[in-house]
């Protein structure tokens, strides 16, 4: 007989170090000839990115050592930072974005010289960053996404499409790199060659707007020079959004746009400009546009295109363009990440599903077989402590749907005195613009394993269900997002499944924000975390980074026209309706969400006897990375619901509330 026990007192094996161990994963697949390479994220190193190489034998090696660290700080979120090419010699030259200085380097793995930078140091403003390189061996150049700081505020900046020598003349010299584009737009992603080197396409947008809300796809002719000629936008528009644009192999422009509603693929017709739709789907076959870089679809040789598509969660699927025929890969992979690289008939991804974390997983379209070739995942304890997650379609206010995932209590060792309802802990992504991934996160399991409750919230504004769900939260930041995340909760609790006196809510970044704008205007909660958040509307455009520094416009309206909306969903002008307890954690590196917003918040909320905490991380930025620092947070976090929800728990450090 299992052995009851309260819920949130029940031991698990899965504690925060295991937890913190498991959040490294694989991002930006590549093949250089026909070997896989990869990065990989260390928080026990921390918080590095590793370039990995899968060699003939199957196994993986780690190709830079500490502290080489391949990561760009492009628009703040990164992207892509490396590719690849096989020279004549089948040798591989590698190019990558050192994390250190922002450089360019050139790296010939086997040549067993060190990496050798390929772009200046600068000093002004934050210098030089790139982004989205692609190598031309027959110009000898890098083209890529250049960023340069011109003066010392956050937003004096401008990005070009760039081309910088393989031959490092540009390390001393900046002005050998070659600007590209015409610098018409503040934002553009690196372009995309087509097949027979002539033409080039590229994405580009401007303030206030973001990249899900509308661009333009550029395409230009590449002139004997190198220079491009006669850029034109092709599709796009303020309403329409293209996620990403790459060529067939027979040289025909694809595209990812939500004209009609979904992020849905298109062919460019050449001869009268118009877009065909190749496969027409109330489904998302592109995402939000956080990274430049980010790969949704890869065109394969055969002309197929390799696609990751989906309503909520995405999958694999192999797309005849011709026929509109769609055929999904099987296994057991829920979701699919913005990552894809094709060589022949092999495309390879990087997937998870609820029980197994993300994996290195090759799908051969020749014979429709799928397997892991690496980052396998292999359970670090008994998977029957895992959490196992049901969707579920809320109804909000006005009779809105709601999407979330319930992650209920689950233990094999314990179960809960007959009569007992458990605790519950809203879940709120950031963004706000994105989602939730359906995927094995032991984090989650670190609550749901000791009788804690999880309930994950795609709340209107989520990417994942289509153009209307995502602007659900346009002029309704604070208010669409606290509603929809407060309906579940509270439908969670009338239907049995929570103890409505037992409720919490979470979140970083912009779900830092939905957590503390749902405890100053709800009742709901007990209490709450709030990691790395906007907590003051009014001031966070001026102390944020260029990407993000117009956000608002969209998200709750222009401030010159709507100043009272700006003060009055900001917590922290709202201090004296925050009464229950809650924890502060924040990066002091964080240039997206900067520590100040959170010392002034602390700053009104002393004397005013609201137990709280605030725990501040050195050499965390925006989202934690470091081993030590995932640890710390997590361990606090519990120890907060214990004290709150009156659960005995020593097996984590007290933390200490002050009032």
């Amino acid at each position: 007989m299992v052995p009851t026990a309260p819920y949130g007192s029940w031991p698990s094996p899965i504690d925060a170090a295991l937890a913190a161990a498991h959040d490294g994963r694989a991002d930006h697949v590549g093949f250089v000839g026909d070997a896989l390479w990869w990065t990989e994220s260390r928080p026990s190193e921390g918080g590095r990115f590793a370039l990995m190489r899968r060699h003939a034998d199957g196994s993986a090696r780690e190709v830079l050592p500490e502290p080489w660290n391949v990561r760009t700080r492009v628009m703040e979120y990164g992207g892509r930072p490396w590719d690849g090419a096989e020279r004549d010699d089948a040798a591989p030259l590698i190019v990558f974005v050192h994390f250190a200085d922002q450089r360019l380097y050139a790296y010939e793995p086997d040549s067993g010289a060190a990496p050798r930078p390929l772009t200046p140091l600068s000093a002004t403003g934050g210098g030089l960053r790139w982004v989205d390189p692609r190598i031309d061996l027959g110009r000898g150049e890098v083209w890529c996404v250049l960023e340069e700081f011109t003066g010392e505020a956050p937003t004096d900046v401008r990005r070009v499409v760039a081309a910088v020598p393989l031959d490092g003349s540009a390390a001393e010299d900046r002005g050998a790199v070659r600007e590209l584009s015409d610098g018409r737009h503040r934002f553009v992603t690196g372009p995309r060659l087509s097949p027979d080197g002539t033409r080039a396409a590229w994405i580009g947008w401007d303030h206030p707007r973001m990249p899900w809300d509308g661009t333009e796809l550029l395409l230009a002719e590449i002139g004997e020079d190198g220079d491009l000629r006669g850029a034109r936008a092709v599709a796009g528009g303020p309403e329409e959004s293209i996620a990403q644009a790459d060529w067939s192999a027979d040289g025909r422009l694809l595209f990812a746009s939500d004209r009609d509603g979904w992020w849905n693929l298109y062919r460019a017709e050449p001869a009268d400009g118009t877009a065909v739709a190749l496969c027409p789907r109330a489904e998302e076959f592109a995402g939000p546009l956080w990274q430049v870089g980010r790969r949704w679809f890869q065109p394969l040789q055969s002309g197929l295109v390799a696609v990751v598509h989906g309503a909520g969660a995405g999958t694999l699927g192999i797309l005849d363009p011709e026929s509109g025929e769609l055929v999904d890969a099987a296994g057991p992979w829920t979701q699919w990440a913005a990552t894809l690289a094709a060589h022949g008939s092999r495309v390879v991804g990087v997937a998870a599903s609820p029980r197994s974390g993300h994996e290195l997983v090759e799908l051969d379209t020749a014979t429709g077989r799928a397997r892991v070739v690496g980052c396998g995942h292999r359970d670090a304890v008994d998977p029957a402590y895992y959490p196992e997650p049901h969707l579920r379609t809320f109804t909000g206010p006005g009779g809105r749907e709601v999407h979330a995932q319930v992650h209920p209590p689950h233990s094999p060792d314990r179960t809960a005195p007959a009569g007992e309802l458990p605790p519950y802990v809203v879940w709120v992504h950031g963004g706000p613009t994105g989602a939730n991934p359906l995927v094995l996160d032991l984090e989650t399991a670190y609550f749901t394993s000791r009788g804690i409750g999880v309930v994950k919230v795609d709340y209107g504004g989520s990417t994942g269900y289509g153009r209307a769900y995502r602007n659900r939260l346009r002029g309704q930041w604070g208010v669409v997002d606290v509603e929809d995340c407060a309906a579940v909760a509270r439908a969670l609790a009338d239907e049995g499944l929570a103890d409505p006196r037992r409720l919490a809510i979470r979140g970083g970044s912009a779900g830092g924000w939905t957590t503390a704008a749902s405890l100053a205007t709800t009742d709901v909660y007990a209490c709450g975390t709030i990691s790395y958040p906007v907590l003051d509307l009014t001031g966070w455009p001026d102390v944020t980074h260029d990407f993000e520094s117009r956000y608002l416009d969209t998200l709750v309206g222009p401030y010159a026209e709507v100043p009272d909306r700006y003060r009055d969903r900001s917590p922290a002008q709202h201090t004296d309706r925050v009464t229950a307890p809650f924890l502060l954690l924040q990066g002091l590196d964080d240039a997206i969400c900067p520590p100040v917003q959170c010392e002034r918040f602390l700053e009104k909320m002393t004397g005013r006897g609201v137990p709280h905490a605030y725990l501040a991380f050195a050499g965390e930025g925006h989202g934690f990375r470091r081993a030590d620092t995932l640890i710390r947070a997590l361990e606090a976090e519990l120890s907060l619901y214990a004290q709150v929800f009156a659960i005995e728990r020593e097996d984590v450090p007290r933390l200490e509330l002050t009032r």
